[in-house]
């Protein structure tokens, strides 16, 4: 049995954050994975992992994007990891 994944979106609710949670949704719905995805957007929070620039991407506690849109495939292949 799989643990649900936990997916952080860290932004202050730019447009490219907005993108960027909007791309995670789509794929771990494609994927038909068992995830819970947060949008954190107060600073403290975003800088205890160390993001300098947003939007940022944490899966299951680990920064995998910070400061640019990855592609969905990049998305895709992080998720399966």
């Amino acid at each position: 049995m799989n643990k649900r994944m936990n997916i952080k979106v860290l932004g202050s609710g730019c447009a490219n954050c907005k993108k960027l949670e909007a791309l995670t949704v789509k794929v771990v719905s494609e994927l038909g994975l068992d995830a819970q995805i947060d949008h954190v957007t107060a600073v403290v929070d975003i800088m205890k992992y160390s993001v300098m620039s947003t939007p940022g991407l944490v899966i299951n506690e680990k920064v995998v994007s910070a400061g640019r849109i990855p592609s969905e495939a990049e998305i895709r292949d992080w998720l399966k990891g």
